[in-house]
């Protein structure tokens, strides 16, 4: 079983991960008018990326020269060539608290906390069981910090399809400059390495704790195939929010595109709710768990 992070690299992952959503809040629009939770909340101030802190800009320019179709490759082969623990959905939960260094009294939420208000969210909402349980794990894939990634840069952050011409519509386009793919023969083409809408199931989007937990749990849950797209693509920024890689959709995508669209306010907005107590939810959670996923799961 692998170590628990240092509380250094705990917290930077999580103030990382927090100054990433924290953007993407004040820049979204509501798309789900159906969501109820968030009626209330104030939506009203709106920030443009060159706002963002040196910390957001420094992440994505290291993000955007660093995920190229050669390291996807790799870390898709390295994820099949080893088993990094084996365990249940709740102890994963508990390790993934690991990320928050406890004793620093300006951390946000805890990784759990987070997991548990997305839940509530969607449960107080009255959706499905499996939407409840999807809220519950979809960042389960942040683990890859524990497991060994190589930085923050393959974890978290907005993804993108590498294989072909960046998009525009990603975060600071012009950081792909310093990315080799970008002067690629091939790479750099609007298509790449890619046919006209072979469907987002056959391209490879950015490595990070959305590609890494669909793949885990793909084969390891009952999951619906709208709750798989909401944990594969809630990062995929460019796709579900600016309109990018229509291109490569097929018929399929759009079903996926209003599953995840639908999904994303949960995420993003639960975050300013009240804490939840881990131990009083985790009796009606561990019944949802063992509808959808086997006691002990290989990660």
């Amino acid at each position: 079983m692998p170590a628990p992070l240092t509380p250094n690299a705990g917290r930077l992952l999580d103030e990382i991960s927090d100054n990433i959503d924290h953007v993407n809040v004040l820049k979204g629009k509501i798309w789900n008018e159906e969501s109820q939770f968030d009626q209330e909340k104030d939506k009203t101030q709106f920030r443009d990326y060159d706002a963002a802190c040196d910390r957001v800009k420094n992440f994505y320019k290291e993000q955007h020269e660093k995920q190229t179709v050669e390291f996807n490759i790799k870390a898709r082969v390295a994820f099949k060539s080893k088993q990094r623990a084996r365990m249940g959905i709740w102890e994963a939960m508990e390790m993934l608290n690991t990320l928050v260094d406890e004793s620093d009294p300006d951390t946000d939420l805890s990784q759990i906390e987070h997991l548990l208000q997305t839940a509530e969210a969607i449960r107080r909402d009255g959706k499905p069981e499996w939407m409840q349980v999807t809220g519950l794990v979809h960042d389960l894939g942040k683990l890859l910090t524990i497991f060994g990634s190589e930085g923050q840069w393959d974890v978290v952050g907005d993804t993108f399809v590498v294989g072909c011409k960046f998009s525009d519509k990603i975060i600071y386009p012009p950081t792909f400059e310093g990315n080799p793919d970008s002067k690629d023969a091939v790479y750099s083409t609007e298509h790449g390495i890619y046919e006209p809408h072979c469907g987002l199931d056959n391209v490879m989007l950015s490595w990070g704790h959305d590609e890494y937990l669909y793949h885990v749990l793909k084969d390891q849950s009952s999951l619906p195939e709208d709750a798989l797209a909401m944990i594969r693509y809630h990062s995929f920024y460019p796709w579900h929010r600016e309109g990018a890689y229509t291109h490569l959709m097929n018929e399929k995508d759009h079903k996926y595109l209003d599953a995840v669209r639908a999904f994303n306010p949960y995420d993003l907005y639960s975050k300013s709710d009240g804490s939840c107590d881990p131990a009083k939810l985790r009796p009606y959670y561990e019944g949802l768990i063992a509808k959808f996923f086997p006691t002990v799961l290989d990660w």
